[in-house]
């Protein structure tokens, strides 16, 4: 539809679909106390899921 284009509908999709996806992996829950310990638990979180994508990711090669 036109409006999911206008306005990136696609792509704040995939957005909630990987934090989503993080919060199942992490429990949903942050452990932290103090805001600047809840930003470094999440960006290890975040480390942590987008390593585990690297490593599930095929390696391909082009064919001639």
């Amino acid at each position: 539809m036109a409006w999911q284009r206008r306005y990136g509908y696609g792509r704040r999709l995939l957005v909630e679909t990987a934090i989503s996806r993080i919060k199942r992996i992490n429990g949903g829950r942050l452990t932290s106390r103090t805001f600047g310990a809840q930003q470094n638990e999440v960006a290890i979180h975040v480390k942590i899921a987008n390593r585990n994508m690297m490593l599930a990711r095929p390696q391909s090669e082009r064919v001639r």
